[in-house]
């Protein structure tokens, strides 16, 4: 048994309590958006890759309002992982080190807002592309029925499905964002 005090004793429970919740909330939201993005990417790259040169449409604003809010997505989770690391300044050994509640708020606040910036271009493109979607289908009549008048829509629906995702990468940060404002403060 070594005589060095333990650094989890020299810290008062609420600290202790913030840097679990930093550290859990950290990693879940960094590794759901980091492979909701990486789907999103894959989806858009194919979608835009290989079906856009076969249909020949376009998606317009939509496809761009998507990859804005990925690209958000990307920093986002750099921020949500940048949680962990202070979940580990939380922790040290030196109260020099630590973060004080402001700054870490201050953290959660612009992950918090960052998030709600790529929902928010996320759902532009969502609107934009149901819009061209809802277009599409009023000028073609009911694509359900003829298989040939689904190719047009294939692109569009792909592109929907990873804007759904990145709407909910951004969501699920939003949340974690939320419960960890609620831990800082109790």
């Amino acid at each position: 048994m070594s005589n060095s005090p333990d650094s989890s004793s020299s810290l008062s429970p609420a600290v202790e309590q913030v840097a679990k919740a930093l550290r859990l909330g950290g990693w879940i939201c960094f590794w759901v958006q980091l492979v909701l993005g990486i789907v999103s990417s894959m989806i858009f790259l194919f979608a835009v890759g290989i079906l856009g040169q076969k249909t020949g449409t376009g998606t317009g604003g939509g496809l761009f309002f998507a990859v804005c809010g990925l690209a958000v997505l990307g920093f986002s989770a750099f921020l949500s992982f940048r949680y962990t690391r202070l979940a580990r300044q939380l922790r040290s050994d030196k109260p020099s080190l630590r973060p004080s509640r402001g700054d870490t708020t201050k953290q959660v606040k612009r992950t918090l807002i960052t998030n709600l910036v790529g929902i928010t271009l996320a759902l532009l493109g969502a609107e934009a592309i149901g819009g061209i979607l809802l277009g599409k289908s009023l000028v073609s009549g009911s694509f359900m029925f003829n298989p040939t008048e689904l190719e047009k829509f294939t692109l569009d629906i792909f592109i929907v499905l990873g804007n759904t995702h990145i709407i909910v990468a951004h969501f699920i940060g939003i949340v974690v964002g939320l419960f960890l404002l609620d831990r800082l403060y109790k």
